[in-house]
């Protein structure tokens, strides 16, 4: 089983033979059936995007085109798809959510036999990787998961790889000594081992491979973990039953949501993430089917095709946009399954943790990379033998990051749009409003799903502390969306205005996870550009129609704002006020799962506050 395959033409035998059975490779879902979906979807949003370029086309062309009008047109054709086709995935995701009996198995076909309490007889290697992150901290969080899982009574199967990075001298060192104790303490049985690289060849995607070479063949199925994830011991073996049952699931993950944090911005961000998250990717499974996405970590992934499939290759050049490919996890997903397997996604909640940002900053570097990591992906949508749907998975990564540009300028040209447009006497100001609440909404639409999503469940808005604070937490959230995203969108469309001109430098290195405020000197020096658009687009609206300005709020507000916004949300004092009063508290707050109270002391006062 764990033996060294051939490589494959991209498509195995057994993939062939389920094709001519008219299945995926797993033999749990017909391919007509996703067929039939996808192109639903794909009429649904050719449809949606053509009745909003009517009637932007109808309000620009208003008095006669410009060079303006032309210019915000081929923005929004760049900007509006990524908009669109989250508010179907939403809207689908909702009515399998609560409008369909079965709408986790039209998701996720192979989950039933999975959860099904065979014993497990597959071995799986448990990996954190580590780059001069804090080590107790990491090591920690890698004896919860392994106390987990032996608490399931199957620990026997997974074995604990720790695969340090690190560059930092004194971090390796304490890396070493945690390492040496840990397996002292557990004897021979341990199956702990600690490996650190003298380089960072590949970034993290390199470190697994270099595990997956020299250790590979011992193993089924690996679990990649990255150092401020936690998982149940629960929620692993019952991903490793499903990796057992179907052999031709290549990888395999279930939602990843935020730890409780009294990081005031990571508290915020994270509950609107996790009810949007469910919605959305109910409805993008619902499509996607075998052709899933893959976050990188907390996932079973099957070791051999991964190995001798999805090996990244080195992007030739000297830009930026060369070298070893940092967003590696959706092209390791888009190689799996040319190899024939599937990638899937399970989207439900089964104790599956990460550490989300505590500041706007940290928030915004990680953000970079990733944007980096994708706009790479330019370079490899010719990659031979890839699902037409994974193809799809590579422009659509890359149409996430090319839209928030097209959205600066839009809103840059919105001073010239006034000028033009003035003395417009059968300006059709009404359409103008509709297209442009309705957009906010299609905008908003996955968390306005989620927030549907709990009030209709029974019981879900006691999971987030009562209805009064689950109410009042997404009105906050919503406010701090328009913010945040005014703030991502201009830092990310800076940096790829630098990437242009060949300037880039983005690293792979340990993050900051704990809360702590932010100086005034800290926010201004990384938003200051910010300001001055803000100040651009204030100053020349409150000139040419404070109507306009008023309207434009939503979206604009966030530049002015971006600093005391930054500052704000990282002051521990505010954080420590939401735990305590239970805003934007997710159910981890209110109902810590051991593994969670294992890691951390949560806050007290929010537990009391939920009873």
């Amino acid at each position: 089983m764990n033996q060294r395959s051939a490589p494959t033409t991209f498509q195995s035998a057994a993939q062939e033979v389920e094709s001519l059975r008219g299945l995926t490779p797993a033999g749990v879902q017909a391919t007509a059936t996703l067929s039939a979906r996808r192109w639903l979807v794909l009429a649904l949003n050719i449809v949606t995007l053509g009745v909003l370029l009517l009637g932007l086309g109808r309000v620009l062309g208003t008095g006669g085109w410009t060079v303006t009008d032309v210019v915000i047109l081929i923005a929004f054709l760049f900007g509006a798809p990524w908009t669109v086709l989250g508010f179907w995935n939403a809207v689908i995701g909702l009515w399998l959510l609560h409008g369909a009996d079965d709408g986790l198995d039209q998701v996720a076909p192979f989950a039933a036999d999975g959860e099904v309490a065979t014993p497990i007889a597959i071995r799986t290697a448990i990996l954190m990787t580590l780059r001069n992150e804090d080590p107790e901290r990491a090591f920690r969080r890698l004896r919860v998961v392994k106390d987990s899982v032996e608490a399931t009574g199957e620990g026997a199967w997974f074995d604990y790889f720790v695969l340090s990075d690190t560059s930092d001298v004194a971090v390796a060192a304490a890396e070493d000594r945690l390492a040496a104790q840990w397996a002292g303490e557990i004897g021979g049985t341990s199956r702990l081992t600690y490996r650190r690289r003298t380089d960072n060849a590949g970034f993290k995607a390199g470190n697994v491979r270099d595990f997956c070479e020299r250790w590979g063949d011992r193993y089924e199925v690996m679990l990649p973990l990255d150092a401020d994830s936690v998982m149940s011991g629960d929620a692993i073996v019952k991903l490793a039953r499903m990796m057992q049952a179907h052999p031709k699931l290549g990888i395999l993950q279930s939602l990843v949501v935020g730890m409780p944090s009294r990081s005031a911005f990571a508290r915020i961000f994270q509950f609107g993430m996790r009810q949007g998250m469910r919605p959305y990717t109910m409805g993008s499974a619902w499509w996607i089917g075998d052709c899933g996405p893959f976050w990188g970590h907390n996932a079973m992934v099957r070791i051999a095709p991964f190995r001798d499939e999805c090996h990244l290759p080195v992007l030739p050049g000297e830009g930026p946009l060369s070298g070893a490919v940092m967003s590696h996890d959706q092209v390791e997903a888009t190689l799996m399954r040319r190899a024939g397997y599937e990638v899937r996604v399970l989207p439900q909640e089964m104790g599956s943790w990460e550490e989300n940002p505590p500041t706007m900053l940290e928030f915004a570097k990680r953000d970079l990379r990733w944007c980096l990591g994708n706009l790479q992906y330019l370079k490899l949508l010719d990659l031979p033998g890839l699902q037409p749907m994974s193809r799809f998975q590579l422009v659509w990564a890359i149409l996430m990051f090319l839209g928030l540009p097209a959205w600066t300028l839009m809103i840059a040209l919105l001073p010239v749009k006034v000028i033009e447009d003035a003395g417009i006497a059968d300006y059709p100001s009404g359409l103008a409003a509709v297209l442009y609440v309705l957009f906010l909404a299609m905008y908003l639409s996955p968390k306005l799903a989620g927030f549907i999503d709990i009030l209709l469940t029974g019981g879900g808005t006691r999971r987030y502390g009562g209805t009064g604070r689950f109410i009042a937490s997404a009105l906050i959230e919503i406010v701090f969306a328009f913010l945040q995203g005014a703030v991502s969108t201009f830092r990310t469309t800076l940096f790829m205005v630098g990437l242009a001109f060949g300037r880039a430098k983005i690293g792979w290195n340990g993050q900051s996870r704990d809360a702590h405020a932010l100086s005034f000197t800290t926010a201004f020096a990384g938003l200051w550009p910010h300001l001055l658009f803000g100040l651009y687009i204030f100053g020349a609206l409150m000139l040419l129609s404070p109507t306009v300005l008023l309207w434009s709020l939503p979206l604009t507000a966030g530049y002015v704002l971006a600093i005391p916004f930054a500052m704000l949300t990282a002051l521990p004092a505010l954080g420590r006020w939401f735990a305590q009063s239970g805003l934007c508290g997710i159910p981890e707050d209110f109902d810590p799962p051991v593994e969670l109270l294992a890691v951390a002391n949560l806050p007290a006062i929010a537990n009391e506050a939920s009873r």
